[in-house]
């Protein structure tokens, strides 16, 4: 089990501001807001489009005890959360349609997306006209929101009893504490990012990618600390991770060279060609193999092996197929067709 998986959330995000420093700092002049949100909405929302036609295909068949109202939605309310899925609406519990209270009742992650674009309207708006050392006081102020956290501090009396203490686990949920969370979990890390970016910190090492690639999946990958009788050990680790191990990583990333056509160059491509059609391809398969289990109960352990690698093969076959099938032709399209309309080729 992958026991701090949800810290991809914060690395990605982390690299997210990374990116977004070093894609367009220097463009703003030949740019715009325009051609940004232009390039932004070309970049992320074909998949966002992708994520809502395969949550609203896969639903029927993921219901199961813990996922209790499928069986009863009409078919026009599904309809209905796919345009919410695609215009990134959030949804009270009231409204939700899985059982599960969330935000997205028919691909889970893509609450996070939501953040991630006011994370890059933040940018265009406000960041990137801040001088470093203002930004440093940002992120400082953002670590002090992840202690508040990590460490269960409740220093504004927002987060409450949210079940995740000493956690960065929340945001999936439309109240005021995971709104805050959520807030957390997204600007913090993205200003790590862009604060790297700007100061063009960079690390070195021979084998760098496989370093950097073993590092993050070992982290996300350790088993929890303190368990319940000491919880704040894991908040500790999860605080380390966020302020300290990621930038790290990062670092490592930005200054390791890869020869190109070699098998680290080659897996390096596959990997970021997946990354993202997998991260919104998942969710669907994984509410169909949570019923699956949920409605047998009793499968022997083989068996169970082998949903599981089926699951997972389902998965990179999807999120592969996608890539290749639609959202690469798509945003070629769009670049061609619409990006570059009224814009200078140059600009790119």
């Amino acid at each position: 089990m992958c026991n701090h998986g949800y810290l991809g959330v914060e690395f990605f995000l982390v690299l997210s501001g990374f990116v977004m420093g070093y894609a367009y700092d220097d463009r703003w002049n030949s740019m715009g807001f325009v051609g940004f949100a232009k390039r932004r909405l070309v970049r992320m929302h074909p998949l966002i489009l992708w994520a809502a036609l395969l949550g609203m295909m896969m639903f029927y068949y993921t219901g199961g005890p813990s996922s209790n109202m499928v069986d009863d939605i009409p078919w026009w309310l599904l309809l209905v959360h796919g345009l919410i899925t695609l215009f990134l609406i959030p949804i009270p519990s009231s409204v939700d349609i899985r059982g599960w209270g969330e935000i997205n009742s028919i691909n889970g992650p893509v609450w996070t997306l939501m953040y991630e674009y006011v994370a890059n309207l933040l940018y265009a708006f406000v960041l990137r006209f801040l001088p470093k050392w203002l930004l440093a006081i940002c992120l400082l102020a953002g670590l002090v929101c992840v202690a508040d956290l990590t460490f269960n501090l409740n220093l504004f009396g927002i987060i409450g009893t949210r079940g995740y203490e000493y956690s960065m686990i929340g945001g999936f949920y439309f109240n005021g504490s995971h709104v805050y969370v959520a807030f957390v979990r997204t600007l913090c890390p993205f200003l790590i990012g862009l604060m790297l970016s700007r100061c063009g910190w960079k690390l070195a090492v021979g084998q760098g990618f496989w370093v950097a690639a073993i590092g993050l999946f070992a982290l996300l990958m350790l088993p929890y600390l303190g368990k319940t009788d000491f919880r704040i050990v894991d908040g500790i680790y999860q605080f380390v991770c966020i302020a300290l191990l990621f930038p790290l990583l990062l670092m490592m990333g930005a200054g390791s060279t890869i020869k190109g056509g070699c098998f680290s160059h080659k897996f390096c491509r596959f990997l970021g060609d997946i990354s993202y059609p997998i991260y919104l391809t998942n969710y669907p398969f994984a509410y169909l193999e949570r019923s699956w289990v949920e409605t047998h109960p009793d499968a022997p352990l083989g068996t169970r092996v082998v949903v599981f690698i089926a699951t997972f093969l389902m998965i990179l076959f999807a999120a592969w197929a996608v890539y290749r099938l639609y959202d690469l032709p798509v945003r070629t399209w769009l670049r061609n067709h619409w990006l570059q309309r009224g814009t200078n080729p140059n600009s790119q």
